[in-house]
Formats: structure tokens, C-alpha cells, sequence
């Protein structure tokens, strides 16, 4: 039996979520002079985040361990073949939709990352992993990274970058996700507007709350 790529990823995923984990201090000391009041303003604003992420630069931004088997188990369940993935960070979310990607034959995954630092972070993981030639990374502004160049129909679809975002990115996405079509959008509790949209009635989709603050979309016509 051919083993599969994500168990042979595992030591470097291994890895990737210790070092993730063992940065909770930098990542508290780079927001610690922000109120809990002035993190969800920034979180939830679509200018402020730039100061945000600006000041997590240096540090993962990563799924959960429990995430990121279910990026790769909806990969695999779905057959899919074409990936759109909003925010990057250090590529750990990416690995697990490339090694889904890679067991089902193939494919493409266009993934998006703000900060250059953190897109040379990733293409280096990626390249550890035997994954870089399924992934395109496209540094800068997502609303304009995805703007153009996109597959004529999308599998599936992960939102984990500037939360205010989120609808916005799905403007940009929407006419190619055909029925069947997967949304995961992490941390969609700081994106109130995307929640209310995919969960609206005649919306088009079918969408739940999934572990860990996950919603879970379906398109659905």
C-alpha cells in the first residue's frame, strides 16, 4: 500500500505546530499594549487589520492541529482538485491541503499571505514538504491577488486572514463554487457579516459552526 503524503509529512507538520505552539509568548508580548476592546476593533475592521498582522509578522498564525486534519480530510472526502486558501502564514494550513491535493492525483492550491516574510516562510515548508510544485503563493493584497487568474469552477475554499475580509474574498469566489462547493472559515466568530451571509436562508449554502470557532459551508446551488 502506498503511503500517504500526509503521513510522511507528519514529522515536518509535527515540528511546525511545536514551533507555532512555543511562540504564544511573542505572540502575546507583540499585541500586549492592545486593550481586549481595541483587538476585536482591529480584528473585525477592514483597515485597522493591517496594524494587527503587521505586529504578528514574526509569528505562526496557524490552524489548529484538529483544523488542519479536517482540511486534509475534506480534501481527500471531496476529490477536490482546485483550492483557494486566504492567508498563508507559515504554510501549515497549506501542507495539509497540498498533501490532500497530492493523494487525490493532483491538482492546484492559489493561497495568499500579506506579509512577504511569512510567503518566504511558507514556500520553504512547502518545498520541505515535496508540495511547492501543487501551490501558487501570491504575496500582497488578497482582493487583488484573487482578483484574476482563477480556476473556471473551485472545490474548495479556506478563509483564515483578515477576518473583516472574509466577505469580500467571497465576492471574489462566489461565481466559481458550483454546488457541492467547501467553505472552512477559521475563526468566523470574528466575522459576524461572512456568518450572517452563509447562514442566511436562500443564501445558497448550508453552513454549520465545526470545532474550535470553524464554520463549515456548503454550497448547495
Amino acid at each position: 500500500m502506498t503511503t500517504s503524503t500526509i503521513t510522511t509529512i507528519a514529522p515536518l507538520l509535527d515540528r511546525l505546530f511545536g514551533e507555532a505552539e512555543a511562540a504564544g509568548g511573542a505572540t502575546r508580548a507583540a499585541i500586549a499594549d492592545l486593550s481586549d476592546t481595541d483587538q476585536a476593533r482591529m480584528m473585525r475592521s477592514k483597515t485597522d487589520y493591517r496594524d494587527l498582522y503587521g505586529r504578528l509578522k514574526d509569528v505562526p498564525l496557524a490552524v489548529s492541529r484538529e483544523t488542519g486534519a479536517l482540511l486534509y480530510m475534506l480534501t481527500r472526502s471531496s476529490r477536490a482538485r482546485t483550492i483557494v486558501e486566504f492567508g498563508t502564514s507559515f504554510g501549515i494550513s497549506t501542507l495539509h491541503l497540498a498533501a490532500g491535493l497530492r493523494d487525490n492525483g493532483g491538482g492546484r492550491l492559489i493561497t495568499s499571505e500579506f506579509e512577504p516574510s511569512k510567503a518566504a516562510r511558507a514556500r520553504k515548508n512547502l518545498a520541505a514538504g515535496g508540495l511547492i510544485d501543487l501551490v501558487d503563493i501570491r504575496e500582497g493584497d488578497a482582493l487583488k491577488t484573487l482578483s484574476a487568474d482563477l480556476p473556471e469552477t473551485i472545490d474548495l475554499v479556506l478563509l483564515d486572514g483578515a477576518k473583516a475580509l472574509y466577505p469580500d474574498i467571497l465576492d471574489l469566489l462566489e461565481s466559481r463554487l458550483g454546488p457541492g462547493a467547501i467553505i472552512v472559515a477559521d475563526n468566523a466568530d470574528d466575522s459576524p457579516d461572512y456568518l450572517a451571509r452563509v447562514r442566511k436562508a436562500g443564501s445558497g449554502y448550508m453552513s454549520t459552526p465545526f470545532a474550535e470557532d470553524v464554520e463549515l459551508s456548503v454550497r448547495i446551488n
